[in-house]
């Protein structure tokens, strides 16, 4: 099961959630629930330490 990158909230449903790689290394993968994207909430990739968004 995934957890939110952000909050690390176990997401049981996709809808509104995403998953991609992180935009510096494109090694690390991050997810994030819908909430967390909705408020902006900072991720860390587990891979190279990026911080996002931007």
């Amino acid at each position: 099961m995934e957890t939110c990158s952000s909050c690390s909230t176990r997401i049981t449903n996709s809808k509104g959630s995403i998953r991609f790689k992180c935009p510096n290394c494109g090694e690390g993968e991050i997810v994030r629930c819908a909430h967390c994207r909705k408020i902006a909430a900072k991720y860390t990739c587990p891979k190279c330490g990026f911080t996002g968004p931007n």
